[in-house]
């Protein structure tokens, strides 16, 4: 038995086993993209349906021979990536039982998503992106006063000039988030309100300088700091290296000193 998961988990470790799982997920996502068109589910229904059985079956035999490969069954799914697999690969198959045919289109879309779990780049970057949660809570908290505060003031200002724009709170929120994204801010919101009101472009300005400009760019800011401590925790520069030998003489010294 322990040969046989020593085995296991080599063929699951080979880099040819990874690349045909690559691949047979790519093949997934351009089949899911074929469905789309009336042309090809018309004429390969019942195809594309035996296709994306093999392809489940496939995917499941891999979760198998990654699992009994693993050191035990709690160390696999401890690996929140191995756990996501498996929900997914599960649910193929609780869904196929049930001929929940729209449920299971979606969840074939989500199949796609395993390509982050195997491909080992772009799991690093959703890890990284993982870890900005924290920071981004507090840029969230500053954005979501800092939209609250020019909403109210919007529709104090605009409601009556353009009500499809600032009527209501939540209007003028929808408002601001388009301004922000600097999606047709200038001639889809901010000159129709100038005719009427030529004093309002320090709205406007204020709004997309210290919004688009300061805030947003907190959130770059935050993301790529993690990306890049991620890249240093995988291969650490030459800086690095001799900073940690450096950190361990000086606690042998420390020991050193103690002992004496």
């Amino acid at each position: 038995m322990i040969t046989f998961r020593k085995k296991c988990a080599q063929f699951s470790e080979n880099p040819l086993f990874t690349n045909v799982i690559i691949g047979l997920i790519v093949v997934n996502a351009i089949l899911v993209g074929l469905e789309t068109y009336s042309f090809f589910i018309n004429r390969f229904h019942h195809w594309f349906l035996i296709a994306d059985k093999i392809l489940l079956w496939i995917f499941t035999f891999e979760i198998l021979i990654r699992l009994i490969g693993s050191k035990s069954i709690g160390s696999f799914f401890k690996d929140p990536w191995n756990l996501f697999d498996f929900v997914i690969v599960a649910s193929g198959h609780l869904l196929v039982g049930g001929h929940y045919v729209t449920v299971l289109r979606i969840l074939r879309v989500l199949r796609v998503l395993r390509a982050i779990s195997v491909i080992p780049s772009l799991r690093k970057m959703v890890n990284a992106l993982i870890k900005t949660i924290p920071s981004m809570g507090t840029i969230m908290l500053l954005l979501g006063i800092f939209f609250y505060i020019y909403a109210v003031i919007g529709t104090m200002m605009f409601s009556s000039i353009a009500p499809e724009h600032f009527g209501s709170l939540h209007d003028s929120l929808l408002t601001l988030f388009q301004v922000i994204t600097l999606e047709s801010w200038a001639s889809g919101v901010m000159r129709p309100i100038l005719v009427s009101e030529p004093s309002s472009w320090w709205y406007f300005v204020t709004f997309i300088l210290a919004g688009s400009f300061v805030i947003v760019n907190l959130f770059v800011g935050v993301v790529v700091g993690n990306v890049e401590e991620a890249n240093r925790e995988e291969t650490p520069t030459p800086t690095d290296i001799k900073l940690e030998e450096l950190q361990e003489e000086l606690k042998e010294i420390k020991q050193l000193l103690k002992d004496k």
